[in-house]
């Protein structure tokens, strides 16, 4: 499903939560939704969802508004950090109001997912464990296939095996069942590689919003003696720099042409690439120049 944001803005009381934002989404794509503790990144998708309606601005769904729209939000799922799942009753329960509530729902491959993560049908969900009720929020959102389903951090409870197992699932079905995928995620070094875009927003507004191997692409590391990277590095986009001794290390911002490259080897500087963790922390507070 295409999803447009324009100019959106959402307050709590006088706190601005999201601060003009615009974004469209194309369809069939896995988005990396990447932002610090109280960045936005929450209520942009509760707002995605439709569970709160914006202050100001525009978000359509498959051209749609979805602020109080039942037959657009039925194709939108949002799970959350507990799960998209209820207090009362058992895996079965939920399995029931899932199937109810998603058009697109496969019991079937539920069924596979439980197995997949050790869950049973007669399991209470108020007893379960937090591994467990992520695990639980990760099959609803898998068997489900919205047409937009989003994640925000709903796998953090599992162990690191159960969100391997979940990074496979979800491969595997978005090949033979596309849909647009978001993952909201501070596990950026564990999940980056599943991303096709990312969007970066910090303190409400969107920083960055571009293609994965693109945006990698434009973050560069400078390293040498202090003097060389300070000269090389004048007038360009400094994200960050460290320095050990007599030898700097720069974070630069921004693709750096053949010419360029060749004037960082004559000054014997060695060029490497940023990690998108690292390009994350530089573009949303990291330590600046």
């Amino acid at each position: 499903m295409r999803t447009d944001v324009e100019d959106l803005v959402l307050r709590y009381g006088e706190a601005t939560a999201l601060d003009r934002m615009t974004f469209s989404l194309a369809e069939n794509k896995i988005y990396g939704l990447l932002g610090r503790n109280g960045s936005g990144k929450t209520s942009l998708l509760s707002v995605l969802a439709g569970f709160r309606r914006e202050t100001s601005g525009r978000v359509r769904v498959d051209g749609r508004p979805v602020f109080e729209n039942g037959a657009l939000t039925r194709e939108i799922s949002l799970i959350r950090d507990a799960g998209e799942t209820i207090d009362i009753g058992t895996v079965g329960d939920v399995f029931y109001f899932a199937e109810w509530l998603r058009p697109r729902w496969d019991g079937a491959f539920a069924r596979e997912l439980l197995d997949l993560f050790g869950l049973k049908p007669k399991m209470n969900v108020k007893t379960m464990s937090k591994g467990q009720r992520s695990a639980l929020g990760v099959v609803v959102g898998l068997a489900g296939r919205a047409p937009l389903t989003m994640f925000d951090e709903a796998y953090l409870g599992m162990d690191a095996p159960s969100r391997y197992a979940f990074y496979d699932a979800l491969l595997a079905d978005y090949a033979e069942h596309p849909r647009t995928i978001i993952l909201s995620t501070h596990l950026i070094e564990e999940i980056g590689a599943l991303f096709e875009d990312v969007l970066i927003i910090d303190r409400g507004r969107l920083v960055v919003h571009e293609d994965r191997d693109t945006l990698l692409s434009r973050g560069t590391s400078v390293t040498g003696p202090a003097a060389q990277v300070e000269a090389f590095t004048a007038g360009m986009n400094v994200l960050g720099t460290k320095e050990l001794g007599p030898t700097r290390s720069a974070a630069v911002y921004g693709e750096l042409d053949e010419a360029r490259r060749r004037k960082a080897a004559e000054a014997g500087l060695e060029l490497g690439p940023i990690s998108l963790q690292d390009l994350f922390v530089h573009l949303t507070g990291g330590t600046s120049r």
